[in-house]
């Protein structure tokens, strides 16, 4: 197989939807610093350069935006990487949706801001926005064959020849790259073979019966959780949602939130989302293939956050993230002090501690980090005032400290 000519018939393409309100964002969760200065979006635009680079092959980048990080998005690719601005096809725009008031059903009305009326339909739009905006038939057009789909806040999610030329050898619609579970990956969703006709389906803990729970919890019974990592055949694609009128027959999915994502005491609504991960069952030919954790790196919370800035992770020549050593550290900060990321930044402007060589870290309390600080082993700080305490650089190996 000829890697150049396979690439240039490859789109990479990262969901880019999400604001990270969960982490105390109001911007694109992909603008967020990461590594060296760097955030997702950087890394990503640098890893996309390189390759580019490194196989003489232009690379066809595309983000999956939504309402509300296009216009973000766009700015921080104006100032960092204004080259990247000028490839055609550079934006999906993401489809949205009303939220639905979970009192009365009907779509919610929110005067203070109109805006929070609406929300993105999750990352299983990619199917209807790709065919209605007439990406889908451009690329196709252009001689773009292949997609490698990705979430833009997976780190572990890089372009892989040897996996773009597994999934092309194997004449496959759709193949999701799927990892083995552990008992951390217990309640998330996992890979299964649906018995009447054998087909690949993904299976959510709400789709499952209570009396199943402790079956679908099971990990050496239910072996492989979707890492979101996705690959496509656009022209396979096309011919199913030719079937369907138009879609992928996806199973919808109700998420209960509040219409002020950052007021829990706002109107509680419910927001209606498909998975582009459970197109699977779609496709009577659809492959898995197992990877290795690696490929499954996500920043969900600031206890990765912390984990990845620290110096247990390294950037490679290749604008990779990798880790310094064997297994990440587990990080638990108080989320009450820890949750934002506005508040992480500024109990750590010393700087992150050294986690080199660190198994375990937990934060309970408002801790101040200055630079000086190593954690070794297993390690805890406790600060039972409410009042910012700061730990005196140093040393602290297999210790729990109290101040």
């Amino acid at each position: 197989v000829d890697l150049k000519d396979l690439l240039s018939q490859t789109v990479v393409l990262k969901l880019n939807g999400g604001l990270g309100t969960s982490m105390g964002l109001e911007k694109a969760k992909s603008l967020l610093p990461v590594k060296e200065g760097r955030s997702f979006l950087d890394l990503i635009a640098d890893q996309i350069n390189h390759l580019s680079k490194e196989n003489s092959a232009k690379i066809q980048f595309v983000l999956m935006n939504s309402f509300s990080t296009n216009q973000d998005t766009l700015d921080a690719l104006k100032s960092t990487h204004p080259e990247i601005l000028t490839q055609e096809d550079l934006v999906l725009l993401q489809n949205k949706s009303p939220k639905i008031d979970a009192g009365t059903l009907k779509p919610v009305e929110w005067k203070a801001a109109p805006d929070l009326e609406w929300c993105p339909p999750g990352h299983g739009d990619i199917y209807p926005s790709l065919l209605g905006s007439g990406m889908l038939d451009r690329l196709i057009g252009k001689g773009f064959r292949y997609a490698f789909v990705s979430n833009s806040d997976n780190l572990g999610a890089v372009m892989s020849t040897d996996l773009l030329a597994h999934f092309v050898s194997s004449g496959a619609a759709f193949m999701m790259e799927v990892a083995e579970r552990t008992e951390a990956d217990k309640k998330g969703g996992h890979l299964a073979r649906r018995k009447a006709d054998g087909q690949l389906i993904l299976r959510e803990s709400a789709m499952c019966r209570d009396e199943d729970k402790a079956l679908f919890q099971d990990v050496s019974l239910h072996k492989y959780f979707n890492t979101n990592n996705l690959w496509l055949d656009f022209v396979q694609l096309k011919k199913k949602m030719e079937e369907y009128d138009g879609i992928v027959p996806l199973p919808l999915i109700k998420n209960k939130k509040t219409v002020n994502p950052r007021d829990s005491t706002s109107t509680s609504v419910f927001q209606l989302e498909t998975a582009m991960g459970s197109a699977i069952e779609c496709f009577g030919n659809a492959a898995a293939v197992v990877v290795p954790r690696s490929r499954f790196s996500p920043v969900k919370t600031c206890n990765d956050l912390f984990s990845l800035r620290s110096d247990a992770y390294h950037l490679t020549e290749d604008f990779c993230v990798k880790l310094n050593r064997d297994t990440p550290p587990v990080i638990k900060l108080d989320d009450k002090y820890y949750k934002h990321v506005d508040k992480m930044e500024k109990l750590c402007q010393g700087g992150i501690p050294s986690l080199l060589s660190c198994n375990k870290l937990e934060v309970t309390g408002p801790v101040v980090f200055k630079s000086g600080t190593t954690f070794k082993g297993t390690c805890s700080v406790t600060n039972t005032k409410s009042e910012p305490v700061e730990l005196p650089p140093g040393e602290y190996t297999d210790q729990q400290v109290e101040l």
